[in-house]
């Protein structure tokens, strides 16, 4: 009987499961998880601060019973410690030595904390666990002064959960303009002039220095009304902090979050054999180097068709491919990945934004811009030959699904791309004239007959 183990317990390890379970019906299958809950998706997180669902809202099934009628175990609080791919085995933290006959390291990632004085300390929280959220929670109370580190697309999506709590919220971002790594100088800078008048203060261009905690003598609004609500199971406000920035300005703050980027947890893959860059590197059935070791989600390192390149794209439809694809092969049914889709959809205190494929441009290439400050309405092009290989919106919520597929479907546009570099609104009718006689995929066309 193969024994298959899948590293990590979130959103691709447990559609890797199930995968393989269904593929595989008497196949040993084992998922090991390095949290103390039930398998459970972060982009739940937010939703939980803001009370939108209840912490059995993030679980990723809701069912009684779901893995072990499925005859899937499910190891928790443990993680790996150790891989032997010769010896197929792995060491885990809790001492234990599991054997495999196929891996899935699905292990994620982690917050990338800066080496900021006083960033370990009481009150300062990344938001990326159950954990974190039950502590900001008790924290991020109406009229409670916020600092969040980092304005990237995950930091915004926690920026708005922060705003409906009713906090006094101040960002500090470290690039020149709002999701640096997402948008260009003019739609980044509408994103923050967006939220400037919804009540956010946003700090670009700057860096926060250090973290100073009162001496405990004046316990802060917080650690008042921890004491007043007896709060004893969580963590307690520690007092008003002083956060120095690189601008020499200081802010007060009774929590700090920090949210400037992860990492993968590749670790333990030291000296394992399993090759890696920024992530595992995978072929285009998503297997390492290492024969029968696969890697999916936001550790992997997939060959992206669209940029030329092997990245690591973190975002979940990612992990759901990618888990469906790797659990495939390991049940012994051949299937490639089709491409990294790099897409990402914005919502930022209801100001919709988008960006897809190489929306920075290729060397040699061309682009246009169409910008209405009036509006908070932007657009912009790139394109490399007669190819749309990239673009960006702010505001334009018209054929989202059109300039997906033009990226993604790498649609040869011929007199079309001249026509978009004259008027880059057409983008459906270039779609519609380019792509459907190409055979591209189809779904901007049944968005024109919503």
């Amino acid at each position: 009987m193969t024994h298959h183990l899948i590293l990590g317990a979130g959103p691709a390890g447990v559609i890797a499961a199930e995968t393989i379970r269904k593929h595989a019906p008497h196949d040993q299958i084992t998922i090991v998880g390095d949290e103390n809950e039930a398998p459970y998706s972060r982009m739940a997180i937010p939703y939980l601060l803001i009370g939108k669902v209840g912490e059995d809202g993030t679980h990723l099934r809701h069912t009684a019973g779901h893995f072990e009628a499925l005859n899937i175990r499910v190891l928790r609080g443990v993680r790996a410690k150790v891989l032997d791919s010769a010896k197929r085995t792995l060491e885990l933290s809790d001492g234990n030595t599991l054997a495999f006959d196929k891996l899935l390291i699905a292990t994620g990632s982690s917050p990338a904390t800066p080496p900021i004085p006083g960033i370990n300390g009481p009150g300062v929280h990344p938001c990326w666990t159950l954990a974190d959220a039950r502590a900001i929670a008790n924290l991020a109370q109406p009229g409670a002064k916020v600092l969040q580190m980092g304005a990237g697309f995950i930091g915004c999506i926690i920026m708005e959960a922060l705003q409906q709590r009713g906090v006094d919220l101040s960002v500090v971002e470290m690039g020149d303009r709002m999701v640096p790594r997402m948008m260009g100088p003019t739609a980044g800078g509408m994103i923050k002039d967006w939220c400037a008048t919804k009540g956010v203060k946003v700090y670009t261009g700057a860096r926060v220095e250090a973290i100073e905690r009162d001496d405990g003598t004046e316990p802060g609004l917080l650690g008042k009304i921890a004491e007043m609500v007896g709060i004893g199971s969580t963590e307690k406000a520690s007092g008003k902090m002083r956060v120095r920035l690189s601008t020499g300005e200081h802010l007060e703050a009774d929590l700090v979050i920090s949210a400037t980027g992860v990492r993968p947890n590749i670790e333990f893959l030291e000296n394992s054999g399993v090759r890696c860059l920024v992530g595992v590197l995978t072929d285009e059935t998503l297997q390492t180097n290492v024969p029968g070791i696969y890697a999916a989600g936001d550790c992997a390192e997939a060959f992206d068709k669209v940029s030329g390149k092997t990245i690591v794209s973190a975002i979940q439809p990612n992990a759901a491919e990618q888990a469906r694809v790797a659990a495939l092969n390991m049940a012994g049914q051949r299937a490639d990945l089709k491409g990294v889709t790099q897409i990402n959809v914005l919502d930022t205190l209801g100001m919709i934004s988008t960006s897809f494929g190489n929306w920075e441009g290729l060397p040699g290439g061309e682009h246009v811009e169409l910008t209405d400050q009036k509006t908070g309405r932007h657009l912009s092009l790139q394109f490399k030959d007669d190819v749309m290989v990239g673009c960006n919106s702010v505001g334009w919520t018209e054929h989202v699904g059109v300039m997906r597929g033009l990226v993604e479907g790498q649609v040869r546009l011929g007199e079309w791309k001249d026509r978009l570099m004259h008027d880059p609104t057409r983008l459906m009718d270039a779609y519609l004239a380019s792509a459907q006689g190409q055979g591209h995929w189809s779904g901007a066309a049944d968005e024109r007959r919503r």
